[in-house]
């Protein structure tokens, strides 16, 4: 019978492959590919998502979790599901190493100009105060964890740019210039 199937702009796309195809009838992955536009690690995504998730609209040869290249994709003709409208989830796919580690750094750089002006607070209103202590103080007023290096740095940027200066007789202790 009819089927409402709900899907992502890249999930119909690749659906629309199928439309004027006779039901035994594959595609391969490259055949997609070229047709839709569509970027290797977003097809491999929504065709995972068409082939092998929960609602498998399509059948991919040879079976199996992953999809390559040399895949082909068919209509899955013994497709049945009770409900008319069927929704088609997505799969995420996982952030690698790399890209949560730039993340980071992007979050970081977003967050020094919150660190600069809470060391510039601390500062302002303590006049002076030990680098250990100024950490300390740091650490407990940020609403979020911060590396103590990346901190170190901070008020190195601090003295650079003529907020806070280093005591002449006891290097550890920092001023802060008005």
């Amino acid at each position: 019978g009819n089927k409402e199937l709900v899907v992502s702009l890249f999930q119909a796309v690749v659906l629309l492959q199928f439309n004027d195809l006779k039901l035994k009838e594959r595609i391969s992955y490259e055949h997609i590919k070229e047709q839709t536009g569509i970027e290797k690690k977003e097809l491999d995504r929504t065709l995972q998502s068409l082939a092998c998730g929960k609602v498998r609209v399509l059948k991919k040869h040879p079976k199996g979790r992953d999809v390559s290249p040399t895949d082909t994709f068919n209509v899955d003709e013994m497709f049945d599901v009770k409900f008319f409208r069927i929704k088609v989830n997505a799969i995420q796919m996982k952030e690698t190493l790399e890209e949560n580690q730039e993340t980071n750094e992007r979050v970081f750089l977003d967050r020094q100009y919150q660190v600069d002006a809470a060391l510039v607070r601390i500062m302002k209103m303590r006049k002076k105060l030990s680098h250990n202590e100024l950490v300390s103080e740091l650490l407990s007023q940020l609403k979020f964890k911060a590396q103590v290096s990346d901190i170190k740095k901070r008020i190195e940027s601090l003295i650079e740019r003529e907020y806070l200066e280093r005591d002449t007789e006891d290097p550890s202790i920092l001023k802060y210039l008005a």
